[in-house]
């Protein structure tokens, strides 16, 4: 018996898509865009299983032709527009749990809309969560748009959104980070029995901001397709 931590990675993936349709399987710089996920767990050193929930046949097969595992195939109630992700994951955990008696202690959230994540970013992800005893841990990027810089507007007139906030030299400016949506890595504990949020222990991976793109419109994809043709993967 290895003693290595059974980590597992699930990539939510439902057929329907209003703003793209079929956006995890549109085809992108020469691979369906959930490939990229799936290639990047299964080379990530820390990942012992890949898997992909979705509701749609279509996907799944995709999916399974890429080597990830499609065990089961996701109700219908937990694929709508609305469904919070942390349902599906709880879903995910419940169905292997039932059919193989399989735990993991660590659950690698991988949405199919990052695809210039790497194996690196999850690997690093997890080393933190390890390094810092966190519940959990998210990717995260700098700013493009720096808050102390941002304005109120009313009726034409502006005003600074932080009350004595504005900063004219960008050097004098604080490091301020956003979530970017590539990698959450959680204590399984974290998914089947959450903490209050103010009691959870959080750390962050950083990512550059051009590799942290989340693909959710026409532009969002063209970006990323000329990334991945300029940079490849």
């Amino acid at each position: 018996m290895s003693d290595q931590p059974a980590v597992l990675a699930i990539i939510p993936a439902r057929g329907g898509s209003k703003g793209l349709p079929n956006k995890n399987i549109l085809p992108l710089a020469g691979k369906p865009l959930i490939a990229y996920s799936i290639e990047a767990g299964l080379e990530a050193k820390s990942i012992t299983r890949v898997l992909v929930t979705t509701d749609s046949p279509e996907i799944a097969k995709v999916a399974e032709s890429f080597g990830a595992e499609v065990p089961f195939l996701r109700p219908a109630e937990l694929a709508k527009d609305d469904t919070p992700t942390m349902p599906v994951l709880q879903h995910a955990l419940e169905v292997l749990k039932k059919k193989e008696g399989f735990q993991p202690d660590l659950v690698v959230l991988l949405q199919p809309t990052s695809p210039l994540r790497t194996k690196e970013d999850i690997d690093g992800a997890v080393n933190v969560l390890y390094r810092l005893d966190a519940d959990l841990v998210t990717s995260v990027c700098r700013v493009k748009h720096h808050p102390y810089w941002m304005l109120k507007v009313e009726n034409e007139r502006a005003t600074p959104f932080f009350p004595n906030g504005f900063v004219s030299r960008r050097q004098e400016l604080p490091n301020v980070f956003a979530l970017n949506g590539a990698v959450y890595v959680y204590k399984k504990e974290q998914v089947t029995q959450p903490k209050p949020t103010d009691q959870i222990r959080q750390g962050v991976w950083i990512m550059d901001v051009d590799r942290s793109i989340d693909i959710d419109t026409w532009f969002d994809f063209k970006v990323a397709e000329t990334w991945l043709n300029m940079h490849g993967r």
